[in-house]
């Protein structure tokens, strides 16, 4: 089995394994995060993203997302801004609605990419008791799309939301696959830019399983250890999130990983531009690839064993992830049967 459906099918780095294992050597210790793996990962996540980042680790990408939005926007009132193709719009299954009783305002965009002008028409109504108030703007980086913001469209947003009394959530599932891609570190990526909270992805980037909530201001992070209990977010033997987040944060081997990963599907894109009845319709900015590829064509690949999703249904268009473990010879295979396949 090939696979090009997501950078979740992709195994642990194994930097990652020997750190998890490293940190069950040590036998018994205190549990809920009162272990030093934890406060040590803790201190490492501050030293990337800033002394006063509050950091709380989570098992998935949802809770961090939820946990995130709802210590932005405490009340029933408050509405969550973000884009039509959002994971937390499309992807969660409902856990933002059902579990904060929030209400989200999708915006359609054509990459993936909010802009202040594409928001404005949803920043209306405040003071009024009828309407929901916008109290957060969430975006993805990167994008759902596999479109990449700029720094200075993310720093636009920022300013637009504050402006309006409102704080910007970063989606960061494959924020390092952004940072990488624009040279930055993960402040420069952020909290530099006036991200307020941060959901910042482990897994997809070579993790087992583990991701975390950064709060940049430690007024947000009022109450947030009790929702996350409530949330079933605190895991007891939490050393064994804790040492995934450092092992990929040690020496910047979050760079490399999503990096690679990156080049992969340059390479993928590369690869497939101009195969006859095959569209690249993206710009391939981090790790995925989105192309219209015809229906003969996605059945014959499925027969081969490589495994991919049909991102819309109605236009035929794909979307093939690159991961950290992707090679130039699953690449160059996969082209070959795609360029076969389409030449009929």
């Amino acid at each position: 089995m090939t696979a090009f459906a997501s950078d979740n099918y992709a195994g642990a780095l194994p930097e990652v394994l020997a750190a998890v294992a490293q940190a069950d050597a040590l036998g018994h210790v205190p549990a809920y995060g009162a272990d030093p793996v934890t406060q040590d990962a803790v201190a490492l996540v501050r030293a990337h993203l800033g002394e006063e980042a509050q950091v709380f680790f989570v098992w998935g990408g949802t809770a961090a997302n939820v946990l995130c939005l709802e210590s932005l926007a405490p009340a029933h009132h408050q509405a969550i801004v973000c884009a039509e193709s959002a994971h937390i719009y499309v992807d969660e299954g409902g856990a933002p609605e059902r579990l904060l009783a929030r209400k989200l305002l999708p915006v359609a965009t054509p990459d993936g990419k909010l802009t202040p002008e594409l928001v404005a028409p949803r920043l209306v109504r405040f003071g009024d008791e009828h309407a929901v108030q916008p109290k957060v703007l969430s975006i993805t980086q990167s994008t759902e799309l596999g479109t990449r913001y700029a720094r200075a469209e993310i720093r636009a947003l920022a300013d637009l939301a504050h402006e309006h009394d409102m704080l910007l959530h970063l989606d960061g599932a494959r924020i390092m696959n952004a940072a990488a891609a624009d040279g930055c570190t993960l402040r420069e990526a952020t909290r530099d830019l006036g991200v307020d909270a941060l959901s910042l992805g482990i897994t997809k980037n070579g993790g087992l399983g583990a991701e975390a909530v950064v709060l940049f201001d430690e007024g947000h992070a009022d109450g947030i250890a009790w929702r996350r209990k409530a949330a079933m977010q605190l895991a007891s033997k939490q050393r064994y999130l804790s040492a995934q987040v450092h092992a990929l944060l040690t020496d910047d081997r979050w760079r490399l990983s999503a990096a690679h990963a990156n080049a992969m599907a340059a390479r993928l894109a590369a690869g497939v531009t101009g195969l006859p009845g095959v569209r690249v319709t993206q710009e391939v900015q981090a790790n995925a690839v989105f192309a219209i590829v015809p229906e003969r064509v996605r059945e014959a690949l499925w027969a081969d064993g490589f495994l991919f999703y049909v991102w819309d249904e109605l236009t035929g268009e794909v979307r093939w992830m690159c991961s950290w473990d992707t090679t130039e010879d699953d690449v160059d295979g996969f082209v070959a049967a795609i360029a076969r396949h389409a030449a009929g």
